[in-house]
C-alpha cells in the first residue's frame, strides 16, 4: 500500500444494529480517546459532520450534532409532568446530557446520578460538552449498579429518569427487569414520575414491549411516547413515562414548558402533547403485548 493511512479516509467506525444486517458507519477524522474498562469499551472520536461522537461497546451514545434530541425528550417530558420536581434520580446518563437538561429546571434542589462505570463520567467530563453539567453543586454522583442502588431507596425522589444503554449491551439489561421497575416505584414519593428510554420500533421492538408490559404491571399510569433521534437505530425512538397518578397530558405544566422552550432546540409545549400520539402499529403492538 503506497498511500499513507489517513484519518477521515481509511479509519471508520461501524455500529451494527440488532440482527447484524443493518447499521451505521462514520468516518473517524480524529481518535480522541479509547479504553476498555472492567465493564465496557469507551470510544470517543471526531467526525466531520457529526462532531464529537461517544460510543460504548460499539453503540453510539451521543454526537454533538443530535444529542439534544434525545436528552431533551427524555428529561423534560417527565420533569414538566411533575408539579414540583425537587429531587431527581438519573440512572445511567454518564455523559451528562440528561443531567444538563434536568438542571435547567429551577425547582430542582438535588440530583443523584447513578452510573455503574466511573470512567464514563471521568471521560465525559474531560472530552464531552455534556460533561460540563457535572460541575453543578446540586449533583451527587453514585458509582454503582443502578438496579442495586434503587433497591435501597424508599419514598425519596419526585422524578426518576432511566438513561440506560441498550438491554442487549453489557449491564443495560439490569435496567429492564420487573424487579427494577418495582424498586423505582418504591423509591418515588407519592405523585412521583418515572421515565425510561425504551428502544425503537424497528430493530428492538421486543424490548419495548417487554418494558411496557412490566412497567404497566406496576404503575397505575403508563404512556409511551416518541421522538426523533437521528443516529440511533431507525431514527425513531421510544420512551415510556409512568407515574403514581399524574397524567403527562392533563397534568403537565404548560406555561412553564412554554417559558423554557425558548432556550431549547427540540422540546416545546406543543410537542409535549403531540409526542404521545402513536402510530397505529406501535399503539396496537403495545396493547397486544399486555
Amino acid at each position: 500500500m503506497n498511500e499513507k493511512l489517513l484519518a477521515g479516509k481509511h479509519l471508520w467506525y461501524f455500529e451494527y444494529y440488532t440482527g447484524g444486517d443493518v447499521g451505521l458507519f462514520m468516518k473517524i477524522a480524529r481518535m480522541v480517546h479509547s479504553e476498555q474498562t472492567p465493564i465496557q469499551r469507551i470510544d470517543i472520536f471526531d467526525n466531520p459532520t457529526l462532531g464529537r461522537v461517544f460510543a460504548l461497546d460499539g453503540i453510539t451514545m451521543t454526537t454533538d450534532k443530535d444529542e439534544f434530541m434525545y436528552h431533551e425528550m427524555l428529561a423534560h417530558v417527565p420533569m414538566f409532568t411533575h408539579p414540583n420536581p425537587k429531587n431527581v434520580l438519573i440512572i445511567g446518563g454518564g455523559d451528562g446530557g440528561t443531567l444538563r437538561e434536568v438542571l435547567r429546571h429551577p425547582e430542582v434542589e438535588s440530583v443523584v446520578l447513578c452510573e455503574i462505570d466511573r470512567r464514563v463520567v471521568e471521560v465525559s467530563k474531560q472530552y464531552l460538552k455534556t460533561g460540563e453539567a457535572f460541575n453543578s453543586d446540586k449533583v451527587e454522583l453514585v458509582f454503582e449498579n443502578g438496579a442495586e442502588y434503587v433497591k435501597k431507596i424508599k419514598n425519596q425522589f419526585d422524578v426518576i429518569i432511566i438513561d440506560s444503554t441498550d438491554p442487549t449491551a453489557g449491564e443495560g439489561g439490569h435496567l429492564f427487569t420487573q424487579d427494577f421497575y418495582r424498586a423505582c416505584f418504591d423509591a418515588l414519593k407519592d405523585g412521583g414520575v418515572m421515565c425510561a428510554e425504551a428502544e425503537n420500533a424497528l430493530y428492538d421492538f421486543n424490548w419495548t414491549k417487554i418494558a411496557y408490559r412490566r412497567i404497566k404491571s406496576i404503575f397505575p399510569v403508563v404512556k409511551a411516547y416518541v421522538g426523533f433521534m437521528t443516529t440511533y437505530p431507525s431514527g425513531f425512538w421510544l420512551y415510556i413515562l409512568a407515574s403514581k397518578g399524574l397524567d403527562p397530558i392533563k397534568d403537565y405544566r404548560f406555561e412553564a414548558a412554554r417559558a423554557m422552550s425558548q432556550q431549547l432546540k427540540y422540546y416545546n409545549e406543543e410537542l409535549h402533547k403531540a409526542c404521545f400520539v402513536l402510530p397505529n402499529f406501535v399503539k396496537r403492538t403495545l396493547e397486544e403485548s399486555l
